[in-house]
């Protein structure tokens, strides 16, 4: 057993993943929280509170305090990180005493929002909490050499926002974050199935959709799926079939707005630079990486290679959990 832990939190909107310095990945659940609103008690957390979504009693309230990728309800958040930290205890044998904590943030965060990052995971005990940017973050745990004078260019599309981020000597060159991820796309499809259809869906139904017959090409052999949900104007059950190309103009604004930041950021690069972008190209991470087409589309569109991060999902802790190696030269340095 370690006396303290060395951890790193991507603290995502859709999922939340903790990285152990000597055991790798040691969770990986969703980002919520299940409340009994009369005692105020945290009922589950995770999965097991994701399974409750939409399926409660109304006294049992399913919570996702992160929102487009920041503490949108502190003192839950707080509780959620307490119990994730407990289980993570319990079931690899870590001594949770005063931990050392790396926490990856947006780049588009404010200096409000990072700090109630900091203060939500000090008050679990950590000795150390370390912010770094989710750009830097994801780019070291996709393996790219952050630290040589080469532009390394990330895109993180996650659950509530994507990043788009230009490293270079271990810093960001440039960068731009937007609001747009994967809950916004499951947003888009729950709109478009109640305006066309008169169904209320269910975000997990959204999400199921987009993983099953979401894509980000225009041209792409066209399928279909069943869809149940709530007639609007009867009240009652239904079901009805949903084609991929009707997926796609439901998520096409939100792929533009993506391909548009990631252009903009592509446009402040210094020129040093561009001929290494042209290159080595872009890597894709994030669960967003993991839409049908998704590589060839923004291939064609910005005409430089794609390639797709080894563990999309996983990056971004990977990257928070190499980076503590390097806190201790950042402290020094600081100095």
């Amino acid at each position: 057993m370690l006396s303290t832990a060395e951890i790193g939190i991507d603290l995502g909107t859709a999922n939340i993943l903790i990285y152990s310095k000597s055991k790798g990945i040691v969770l990986n659940e969703p980002s919520v929280v299940a409340i009994d609103l009369n005692t105020k008690n945290v009922v589950a957390v995770g999965s097991e509170a994701k399974e409750m979504v939409g399926k409660t009693p109304q006294n049992i309230v399913p919570i996702r305090p992160l929102k487009d990728g920041v503490i949108a309800d502190y003192d839950v958040t707080a509780q959620m990180l307490k119990e994730f930290l407990k289980k993570v205890s319990k079931k690899m044998g870590l001594s949770m005493r005063k931990p050392t904590v790396v926490v990856c943030t947006p780049s588009g965060s404010t200096t409000v929002e990072r700090r109630a990052i900091h203060n939500a995971v000090s008050s679990y005990g950590a000795k150390h909490v370390h912010l770094i940017e989710e750009p830097v973050a994801a780019a070291i745990g996709a393996d790219l050499p952050v630290d040589e004078p080469i532009a390394n260019v990330i895109v993180d599309i996650g659950g509530g926002t994507s990043e788009v981020g230009i490293i270079s000597f271990g810093g960001v060159v440039s960068c731009n974050s937007i609001r747009t991820g994967g809950d916004k796309m499951d947003e888009e499809i729950i709109n478009y199935i109640r305006k066309n259809y008169n169904i209320m869906i269910g975000e997990r139904t959204a999400e199921n959709i987009k993983m099953e017959i979401g894509h980000a090409n225009e041209n792409h052999t066209e399928e279909s799926t069943e869809v149940r949900g709530r007639d609007m104007v009867s009240g009652l059950p239904k079901t009805v079939s949903v084609s991929s190309k009707e997926v796609y103009s439901a998520l096409k604004e939100s792929l533009e707005q993506i391909l548009e930041t990631i252009r903009s950021t592509l446009e402040n690069c210094p020129p040093e630079l561009s001929g290494d972008i042209v290159d080595r190209g872009i890597v894709l991470t994030g669960g967003g990486s993991m839409l049908n087409g998704i590589q060839d589309w923004l291939s064609d569109e910005i005409i430089v290679p794609v390639h797709i991060a080894p563990n999309q999902l996983e990056s971004v802790a990977i990257g928070t959990g190499r980076s503590l190696k390097m806190i201790s030269k950042l402290q020094k340095a600081a100095k």
